[in-house]
């Protein structure tokens, strides 16, 4: 009997809903308030996305549609259960987890990030992970003092 006429899963469709696990960092999970929230969110978006599956009537579809939420509940649920809140600095002595930090580049640039962690790092969007080349060289420096980051130096000339 051919596969169409059955309610078996052909063994492609095994394979489209085995989707591999994201990826865990093996670097701290550390987020500022603000990134424990938008995991919380991930974690609820992706758990609402693999429920909405349940009402699809054909079960290769819904295998289908449910492996990616499905994966995604289990990355956010892992990045959440491994978050180490840590508290905004009160200090702005020297650039640390949390700080927003503002260098300008022998190129005459100058660039602001804020510094947190690996899940709500965009630097389109002015942050950074922490665990980035450039983060790394920048945390515990203060005003005015140069890295030299990628052939180019950096002066620090604000954190806040």
């Amino acid at each position: 009997m051919s596969v169409a006429f059955t309610k078996e899963e052909s063994s492609e469709t095994a394979a489209e809903t085995l989707l591999p696990d994201r990826p865990i960092s093996p670097h701290p999970n550390l987020v500022t308030e603000a990134g424990l929230k938008a995991l919380e969110l991930q974690l609820r978006q992706a758990r609402d996305a693999y429920e909405a599956t349940s009402t699809i009537e054909d079960v290769n579809e819904r295998r289908r549609q449910a492996a990616t939420p499905l994966r995604d509940t289990r990355y956010f649920a892992a990045r959440l259960h491994s978050a180490q809140l840590i508290p905004q600095p009160t200090s702005t002595d020297t650039v640390a987890f949390g700080s927003t930090v503002t260098f300008s580049r022998d190129d005459g640039r100058v660039q602001t990030y804020r510094i947190v962690g690996e899940d709500e790092a965009d630097p389109k969007a002015g942050s950074i992970s922490f665990v980035s080349p450039v983060a790394t060289m920048l945390i515990g420096k203060a005003v005015g003092d140069v890295v030299e980051a990628g052939g180019h130096e950096l002066e620090i000339t604000a954190i806040s």
